[in-house]
Formats: structure tokens, sequence, C-alpha cells
């Protein structure tokens, strides 16, 4: 493997690259072997994603000694030390070291590789924002420390990296290209698209899409980011595949609703989508237009598909999604249901893939949707600083097809949320 520049990789071609993945979770509990997981991450407190991850891990799905994966905590790394660390009791409690730094993780303080996949989870923590507005985790510091422990030693293993890949482009694809050069099995992304959805809803593989939009909440970058995973695992599965981005554009105030009355994002899309969460009084205009958390990223996808993820903070505290299907009257909507509270039951949902990783090798679904989408949210962060549309020839260059993988079932608890707030 060469010694790779990340910062060469802004006209890299992934035209025709393979995915990296492929499978369904299949594997009953009983016949898994435990395996070995180094966990890096940056801080490890309570209601974190390290805990909320790692904890299932250690104390069961439900976090009360329940079924688990099976996997085992093997090691692990904390970057930052805040208050109400969870690391060194967890340590201590469950019995696994405490590594000094990524190398002795991976190793476990031999000289080799020793285990079965590492998790790098750097969300949270205390780390600088750029003008962007983008928080600037170390996920690229991480899984570089790490495919340099796998190069050393001769060996390599999978890896999840938790969210979008990098805060920004350039370290994304030097991530992406270097796993594919070392082979490694990769995945990454949000929980929502393993989410439950309320209706339950798969679009059928080669539909035709006429239009979609996806909604969202909470910080632009760090909320955006799961708003447009939950748009892009569904338009994946459009006729012909994904093939790619051509511009990005990110309007917020006035400049949103104008574009929504010019058509540029779908009125019907909306009423659809609102349809199917928790109603809000008010207009939906009426409730972002001055509220600074709202914005829309408008997507021009290389087939020509049109598609919109709405940030509607001041209306909408949910992530759904809606689409408009050639010959289909009309539109299709779905709210991915997340669990409030302890054990966030839709991150077992993202273990039992990262588990099927690990098992076999094999990721159960495509990074490249994950790197898609990173690359997506780059942009929009930066029209949002530049006040323009943002062309993205790079982003056109990824091609991908989607595979079949589970999503949660809807849980008996709440099944009723939705009936009961609109009485």
């Amino acid at each position: 493997m060469p010694n790779l520049n990340r910062r060469q990789f802004l006209e890299t071609s992934f035209a025709g690259a393979a995915a990296l993945s492929c499978g369904q979770y299949a594997i009953g509990a009983n016949e898994k072997k435990e395996k070995l997981v180094a966990c890096i991450v940056t801080e490890y407190r309570n209601n974190s994603h390290a805990d909320v991850i790692l904890g299932k891990i250690l104390e069961g799905f439900d976090h009360a000694g329940g079924p688990r994966p099976a996997l085992k905590v093997a090691s692990l790394f904390t970057d930052q030390l805040p208050m109400g660390d969870m690391s060194r009791g967890m340590a201590e409690k469950h019995g696994f070291p405490i590594a000094k730094n990524i190398e002795e993780a991976i190793t476990l303080g031999t000289n080799e590789a020793e285990v079965d996949g590492v998790l790098i989870i750097g969300e949270h923590g205390t780390y600088p924002f750029n003008v962007k507005g983008q928080h600037i985790y170390p996920r690229l510091r991480f899984f570089e420390d790490a495919a340099a422990v796998f190069r050393k030693y001769g060996r390599v293993v999978p890896v999840f990296s938790d969210k979008h890949l990098a805060y920004n482009w350039h370290d994304a694809a030097w991530m992406y290209e270097t796993a594919r050069g070392m082979r490694i099995p990769f995945l990454a992304g949000s929980s929502v698209p393993v989410s439950h959805r309320r209706p339950s809803l798969t679009l059928a593989m080669d539909c035709e899409i006429e239009g979609a939009l996806g909604i969202a909440y909470g910080g632009v970058e760090s909320y955006g980011f799961h708003g447009l995973e939950g748009l892009q695992c569904m338009i994946e599965r459009r006729r012909g595949g994904e093939t790619g981005v051509i511009a990005v554009e990110a309007l917020q105030g006035e400049a949103m609703f104008r574009a929504l009355d010019a058509g540029r994002w779908s009125r019907e899309l909306l009423d659809a989508v609102l349809a199917v969460i928790p109603p809000k009084a008010g207009k939906v205009e009426d409730n972002c237009r001055n509220n600074k958390g709202a914005a829309v990223y408008l997507i021009d996808y290389s087939d020509g598909l049109r598609a919109a993820m709405a940030m509607l903070n001041g209306h909408a505290a949910q992530f759904a999604f809606a689409g408009k299907l050639k010959m289909q009257p009309e539109p299709l909507a779905t709210w991915y249901y997340l669990q409030e509270g302890k054990p966030f039951g839709h991150f077992a949902y993202l273990l039992k893939a990262i588990e099927q990783m690990v098992q076999t090798g094999t990721p159960p679904y495509p990074v490249e949707r994950t790197l898609l989408t990173t690359g997506i949210l780059d942009a929009a962060m930066t029209s949002l600083y530049l006040g323009k549309r943002i062309e993205t020839p790079h982003l056109a260059k990824i091609r991908y097809k989607a595979m079949d993988y589970p999503f949660a079932p809807l849980p008996d608890v709440g099944i009723d949320l939705l009936k009961d707030e609109k009485k």
C-alpha cells in the first residue's frame, strides 16, 4: 500500500468503484463466536455515543444484563476525560484495559494486531469548530492511526466509524480510498437508516423516483447528517442505483421558503412528510422562518433527480422521509421513530450491523452511502457559509448499488404515540 496523501483525493474518480459491502443480517445469536473489538472514542460519559453503543456490548442491548451482541470489548482508548467519565469505572467493572494509545488498543500490548475489529466513535467531547460551523472531531486521526497499525503488523480487521466519515470532503475521501486500497472492511454512518419506521416503508429496488424530501431537526451539521442518511438510504434504491451528486445549495430564512413556493422543493412532499409525524400548531413557514437552525439543502443528482433535506427547527423534532414514485398518485412517507431515553433501542440495530461486519468480514451495506452524505453535508455547510450554490464534480463520481438490510421493527412501547397526540 503506497503512502497516500489525503489532500490528493479531491479529483479521485469513484466511477465504477465496487461497493465495499453486501449481505444481510441473518446470523443467529447462538451460532456466533464472541469477537474481540478495540474501541477508540472521543469520550465515554452517560448517554454519549460511546455509552449507547459500547454499553450494549458490555451490559446488553437493554443496558441491564439482557441479550447482547457476540462481541467483547478487548480494550478502550479515550481521547478525553470529561466530567462524569464512565470509562474507568466500566473498565474496572468489566475487566478490559484502558489503552494509552491506539496502537496499544489494537495490539493489546503485543507485537501483532490482536483484535477482530475496531470501533471508532468520534462523537462528543470538547473539540473546536471551523469558520463554517463544522465540528472538528478527530475521526480522521483515529482512522489514520488504526490504518498505520494495520500496515505495521501486516493485518487488517473490519472498522466501523460512527456518523459522517470526517468534517470535510478531503479527509473523508482519503479514509475511503485508504480502506479500499488496504482492503479494510469499512462501515460508517447514522443509526437513522436502521431505526424504526412508522409506517413501515421500504422502497422497491429499481423503483422510479420523481422527487424526494427528508426532514430533520437539531444542529445543521450534527443532525443534518442524520437527515441526509435518512434521505439517502431510500433514494439509493432507485433505478440505476446511486449515480452521485452534481450540486448542493443550502438556504435559510426567507430564501428557504421562496424556494418552496418556486417548486425547488416540493410542497406536496412536505405535506406528506408532516402528515406522518406528531402535529405542530401553526404553519411551517411561520415556525421556521426566523429560526436560525432552520434550513433546506437542495441536492441535484447526476441522473436528474432533485431532492431536498429540510431542517425544520421550530416546527418538527423528528427525522422523516417522503418520496414520489412514478405512476403512483400519492407520495409515500415514513417517520424514523427513535426511542427517547435509554436504552436508545435504535442504536441496537446499528450495533447489529457492526456485529455482522466483525463476524463475517463483510459490511452489510455500502460505506459509499456515508461517503456521499459526508460530501453533501460538507457542500451544504460551505454553501451556507458562502451563500451560493456549490458545484460538486467530486461527488458526481460516486457510484454504488443499494443493498437490502433490515431496519428495526416498531417497538410495542409507544406504538400509539402518534394517534394519542392527534386526539
